[in-house]
């Protein structure tokens, strides 16, 4: 722990992040100890090693790394300190583990505001603290003005998986269902809706939230029947689909009417000219399950509040070509392709 005796109030207010703060001298330490220490504080930190040490209960070891780069740092509902807390834990929770354990990299612009600085590690503090998943060492670096676009986070989490659960993209077989546990598009409507300045009547705001709640509540009930789970973050419904298909081998039939858009969301993706199954999510998952377990998963996701709005949309089909299908409301069929291009950057 860094002591207070070497500690001196930042002005927080008025003050930028300067390249001193990344020399690892007397300016990192108070930027360390005013900002991060205060909003990140847990034992683990408060020892101030390069490391964190834990004790580990029994079972398969998950490990994730992620980067996020979401351009505006600040969204509705959300920032990409929140962000890069629920990103990760999720990617933990998608093997059906608990997540147990957070690190963090910060890479800050030369100008940034201390303020804004506060604010993402303020609120990345409050989604580690009501998660339980603990932020637990990290590291900070400064970068010059025009290099970093304010602030990048890069974060690794850490979790345990229960015996005998197994999780994988290459398990889905024909016949079992797709879960949906919610509406799609509402992280990238809300981003993109900050970014071109646009407003509605109803405001969009991200569905960013840490899923190993529902995941816990779903293994209890699903177990083994369980194949594979994952959110659909960047390329979205679509590109997730894909992904399993290519992984098992397999295909898939989904109903358009069976996925949830919120009203608001599909009046935004039709002014902007986008498709809600390929806007990213940040607080959803895909679930493929066993046919004779699918009702009573779907029931626990919806005892969950959130999962309130689960459904299945569909099932897997035996096909070599591993396309997935869609039944259009309008009773045609289209396929649902892979995206071709980036079409919400710097969402995440």
């Amino acid at each position: 722990m860094i002591p207070k005796t070497y500690r001196r109030k930042l002005d927080i207010r008025n003050g930028r992040v300067e390249l001193s703060h990344g020399a690892g001298g007397r300016a990192m330490t108070h930027l360390i100890a005013d900002i991060f220490y205060e909003a990140l504080d847990n034992p683990w930190l408060r020892r101030g090693n390069d490391q964190a040490a834990f004790d580990i209960a029994g079972g398969r070891m998950v490990l994730t790394t992620d980067a996020y780069v979401v351009s505006p740092l600040f969204f509705p509902g959300g920032d990409i300190g929140s962000l890069a807390v629920h990103g990760t834990i999720n990617d933990v929770a998608m093997a059906g583990a608990e997540p147990l354990y957070l690190s963090a990299s910060f890479i800050l612009e030369e100008g940034l505001a201390l303020a804004d600085l506060k604010r993402i590690a303020d609120s990345m503090g409050r989604a580690a603290r009501e998660a339980g998943v603990p932020v637990v060492t990290g590291d900070t670096k400064v970068v010059e003005r025009g290099k970093a676009d304010g602030v990048f986070i890069s974060t690794t989490g850490i979790g345990v998986v229960p015996v005998g659960l197994d999780l994988s993209a290459d398990k889905a077989r024909p016949g079992d269902r797709v879960i949906l546990s919610g509406t799609i598009g509402d992280h990238g409507v809300a981003v993109m809706s900050r970014r071109q300045n646009l407003s509605f009547e109803t405001e969009i705001i991200t569905d960013t939230a840490a899923l190993h709640g529902l995941v816990a509540a779903m293994v209890e009930v699903g177990g083994r029947s369980l194949r594979v789970m994952r959110d659909p973050t960047r390329g979205g419904l679509a590109a997730t689909l894909n992904e399993l298909a290519q992984q098992s081998g397999i295909g898939f039939r989904v109903s358009e009417e069976a996925i949830p858009v919120k009203r608001e969301v599909a009046a935004a993706c039709e002014l902007l000219g986008l498709d809600p199954l390929y806007v990213a999510n940040e607080g959803k998952l895909v679930a493929v399950v066993a046919p004779d377990a699918a009702e009573a998963v779907l029931a626990a996701m919806r005892a969950h509040p959130l999962g309130r709005e689960a459904a299945i949309i569909g099932e897997v089909a035996a096909d070599e070509h591993r396309f997935v299908q869609m039944t259009t409301a309008f009773g045609g069929g289209r396929v649902v392709d892979w995206l071709s291009g980036e079409q919400l950057p710097r969402i995440c």
